[in-house]
């Protein structure tokens, strides 16, 4: 990501100054939270895209830091809101906001995230913004939703796993693509397709993160994770998919009744890479990148469309 971060290193300092302004409370309790997420935050993937996309355009302005601002806090408050559906206790190796002070208190927490992004928004009539990552918002939750409804049946189609990851994850990606490029692009077909190429990124980084659940790497969860919380994963229904009636009957027993007994978790990840579900995965993942990269490829050449290669290269390849 060097180039990436070298092209927006300037950018990133006032992005993250105008977070930090954008979350600030005069609750006492609400900004010693708020610091606690600013000094833990993550890779700024997203916030990096917005910036990025928006150069691609033209040049960086004040709305296109609060379009990234606003991705942040969005995704921020998802973050938060999963680790209490999760019942999580740990988020990028620290304790999470609901381990630290409770459920209730982060529940209220992500809800005043949300609204601090509305307002950042509305306050600057940002609309156009607004509506990209509002959609956003309510495809992220129905992606969610879908996944919860599937898993309690153990719906092994692979077209809904798809649907459901360009719901939860994709969507954001392709919303920050989409609002940074609002900000710098005047041309509306440009901006849908810095959309598409944000949705595709997305679906691969998604793919990739559930790679993660069948290696060793430290990526901050366990292995096997996503196989106790009955979560279908590409690799998973490949497998299922493909092998023999017995076998994939013994492999939903496990899932279902012996998820949380770690030999039981291993015998299913030693089959699904058997079964050939891991490289399987790894060729999808590999199609959407190509597919976001031939999108890009449609804007004329420069340091920015390859910072943005850099890191589209980044989702597949990174090691957590």
């Amino acid at each position: 990501m060097e180039l990436a971060q070298r092209i927006i290193a300037h950018e990133l300092k006032e992005f993250e100054i105008h977070f930090r302004q954008a979350v600030k409370s005069n609750v006492a309790l609400l900004d010693k939270i708020m610091q606690y997420i600013v000094k833990r935050k993550g890779k700024q993937l997203r916030p990096m895209f917005v910036l990025l996309s928006a150069k691609l355009g033209g040049e960086i302005n004040d709305s296109t830091y609060r379009a990234a601002s606003l991705v942040e806090l969005l995704h921020t408050a998802t973050l938060v809101h999963d680790d209490v559906v999760d019942e999580s206790l740990e988020r990028r190796g620290f304790f999470s906001i609901n381990a630290l002070w409770k459920n209730k208190v982060a529940v209220l927490v992500g809800d005043y995230l949300l609204s601090k992004g509305l307002l950042l928004s509305l306050d600057n009539n940002d609309f156009k913004i607004l509506q990209i990552l509002s959609t956003a918002v309510k495809l992220m939750s129905e992606g969610e939703l879908l996944q919860i409804e599937k898993a309690r049946n153990l719906n092994l189609n692979e077209n809904i796993y798809f649907q459901i990851i360009k719901n939860k994850t994709a969507s954001l990606v392709a919303s920050s693509c989409a609002a940074g490029a609002s900000t710098t692009f005047e041309d509306e077909e440009a901006i849908e397709r810095m959309r598409v190429f944000g949705e595709k990124v997305g679906i691969a980084f998604q793919i990739k993160d559930d790679l993660f659940d069948y290696g060793n790497a430290n990526v901050g969860k366990p292995t096997g994770n996503d196989i106790k919380e009955k979560k279908l994963t590409l690799p998973l229904i490949f497998t299922l998919n493909k092998v023999d009636r017995s076998l994939k009957k013994r492999l939903i027993y496990i899932i279902k009744n012996e998820n949380n007994k770690k030999e039981r978790v291993q015998y299913v990840i030693d089959e699904v890479e058997k079964a050939g579900g891991i490289r399987y995965a790894t060729e999808k993942m590999h199609s959407y990148r190509d597919e976001a990269l031939s999108v890009l490829h449609q804007f004329p050449n420069s340091e920015v469309r390859q910072g943005l290669e850099e890191l589209v290269r980044y989702t597949t390849d990174r090691n957590y």
